[in-house]
């Protein structure tokens, strides 16, 4: 009995002692775990802290960036595009500071959607104002060339009247009448009275009976025929006055002028 108690005293510590250690493992494992999750919430919580921090400064750099991009619109589109809109949207996102990230990334979208269209109209303006340019620089070259083409023919009647002849101060005969009924029919001057000597000098030399034998030509302006002469009279064959009329005409009908028949003559050799 005393050995069979002994056993049962010796087990019962035996099995307490188990029992205590499988506690105390017990507790230590309690504790570990708790010691986890405290580590782990702290990482949570560090982690949450560097995520907000790289969102604002995210929201920070786009808020920046997009003020930039829309203030140089803006100033392209002075004179040029309504940006109203714009400027209202940027000075909205110029209180991002002030705003949550998600707030700050709205208005930067918002304000992005209307820089597009003042662009566009930037463009548009520029491009009439371009083609507006263009047709005022044409309209100008077009007036030069046409102010240098006038100058060129100035020049060119100076220096064709310039060359031409004069005729004498105080005409006689034939001349004399010619002067008087070239100014008091046609309204010509001194100017063409020159070249009208030179020519029928050229001619006849003003005589009234001068005759080409070759020809057949006759008188001062040497009609050809002479007969041509009976429009202005019958007495065409010996009056100087008569002659001249006739040539006058013709002259007046076909070169306009006596220097325009003397030009002719110049180039060509007769009238």
């Amino acid at each position: 009995m005393l050995a069979a108690g002994a056993v049962v005293a010796v087990g019962a510590m035996v099995g307490t002692g188990f029992a205590v250690q499988s506690a105390v493992a017990a507790t230590t494992d309690s504790i570990a775990e708790t010691d986890a999750l405290r580590d782990a919430a702290n990482l949570d919580v560090e982690q949450l802290g560097s995520h907000a921090g790289i969102l604002e400064a995210r929201a920070v750099k786009a808020a920046n960036d997009t003020i930039a991009a829309a203030n140089d619109t803006i100033a392209a589109a002075k004179g040029k595009a309504d940006a109203t809109e714009l400027a209202s949207s940027v000075a909205a996102l110029g209180n991002y500071r002030l705003l949550a990230p998600e707030r700050v990334f709205e208005l930067a979208d918002r304000t992005e959607a209307h820089v597009a269209p003042v662009q566009a109209a930037v463009a548009q303006a520029d491009k009439i104002a371009a083609a507006k340019q263009a047709e005022a620089a044409a309209a100008a070259a077009a007036a030069a060339a046409a102010a240098a083409e006038a100058e060129a023919e100035t020049e060119s009647s100076e220096s064709s009247t310039g060359s031409r002849p004069s005729g004498p101060a105080n005409p006689s005969g034939a001349q004399a009448i010619a002067r008087d009924l070239m100014a008091a029919q046609y309204g010509w001057g001194a100017d063409q009275f020159g070249c009208l000597v030179s020519l029928w000098d050229r001619e006849s030399g003003w005589n009234v009976y001068a005759e080409n034998s070759s020809s057949g030509a006759y008188g001062i302006p040497q009609a050809l025929p002479g007969s041509k002469m009976g429009t202005a009279g019958s007495d065409w064959q010996t009056n100087p006055a008569t002659q001249i009329t006739w040539g006058l005409g013709y002259i007046a009908g076909r070169y306009g002028t006596p220097c325009g028949a003397w030009d002719h003559s110049e180039s060509a050799g007769w009238y």
